[in-house]
């Protein structure tokens, strides 16, 4: 693993001219269009992987997650004093732990279990398809709330792996209709603005009007907000950053570490593969997560679909 001598610039410093302008604060998801390019781009990534098994699976997961997006009818309407009293006070207004869930999401889980592509999964895999969908709604929405409340325990992770899955569905279909000019970003600016999970990576922008921008992707809801560059997103260090990457690849995926609160976080760059998706290579990039690990920082927030 190698390590940068100095943490970039936290600003911007390409031509200037009338193309770039200041980054959007808040971008929202499109469930269009979120689950089909993580499934495309797990496809793509598991060629020639050392765990391309994992990743073929994770691509087929989100091909599931996609058709739920697209197919289910959406839930019931979200109140808009209670958004605006929750921006009002900076709390993020779908808070994934006290958000009072549609049961739209339980058809979700319903929807992708049933349209996940089974012919490749070993028995344990189909046991657990088959357990949850055996299960009554109060048993899906305990173990969902388990998730969202990082009280998962060990005999659950193989059917949290799904759970996880369609909260993705349901957040993100939510975070949608949202307006991104309504909303604010938290104080605590390494938290998502709509729903408060932390982000699963960053992606350093290289085109656009803003190249050279930070975006968080949220690990939940799928949305993104600007987050300055050079500073830790757990701690707000900044004295202490450097950057952590596997000798001999693209620059593609780096480990932002900090060595105030011995932490980590992810970031990819644009610059190397305008197709990087936050989710899926996040996921094809474990060996970093690995290595960083074994040199002695932890992770800001694991990724929901590692949790196996």
């Amino acid at each position: 693993m190698r390590q940068a001598e100095a943490p970039p610039s936290g600003k911007w410093t390409g031509p200037a001219h009338a193309g770039v302008k200041a980054p959007e604060p808040i971008v929202l998801p499109d469930p269009a269009r979120r689950f089909a390019a993580t499934a495309q781009r797990l496809e793509q990534l598991a060629e020639g992987h050392p765990m391309a098994a994992w990743l073929r699976f994770l691509g087929r997961l989100a091909r599931a997650q996609h058709e739920a997006a697209t197919t289910l009818a959406p839930g019931a309407a979200l109140d808009p004093a209670a958004i605006a009293q929750a921006i009002d006070a900076r709390i993020p207004p779908l808070a994934a732990d006290g958000h009072r869930r549609d049961a739209s999401w339980r058809e979700g889980l319903a929807r992708l279990l049933e349209r996940i592509d089974r012919d490749a999964l070993p028995d344990a895999a189909l046991q657990v398809i088959e357990q949850l969908q055996r299960s009554d709604a109060a048993a899906q929405d305990r173990l969902a709330d388990r998730f969202l409340r990082g009280g998962l325990a060990a005999d659950d992770a193989g059917a949290a792996i799904y759970v996880a899955a369609a909260l993705q569905v349901y957040f993100t279909c939510a975070a949608a209709r949202l307006q991104a000019e309504d909303l604010r970003l938290l104080e605590e600016r390494g938290l998502c603005p709509c729903c408060g999970s932390p982000p699963v990576a960053g992606v350093v922008t290289a085109g656009g009007t803003t190249p050279g921008m930070r975006y968080l992707h949220c690990s939940l809801c799928s949305t993104a907000w600007n987050h300055v560059r050079a500073v830790c997103i757990t701690c707000g260090g900044t004295r202490h950053l450097a950057l952590q990457a596997i000798d001999g690849d693209a620059g593609l995926v780096k480990a932002e570490t900090c060595g105030e609160c011995h932490t980590y976080a992810k970031l990819l760059y644009q610059i190397h593969d305008m197709q990087a998706d936050p989710h899926a290579d996040d996921l094809a990039s474990f060996g970093l997560d690995i290595l960083v690990a074994e040199a002695g920082f932890a992770r800001h927030a694991q990724n929901p679909l590692l949790l196996l």
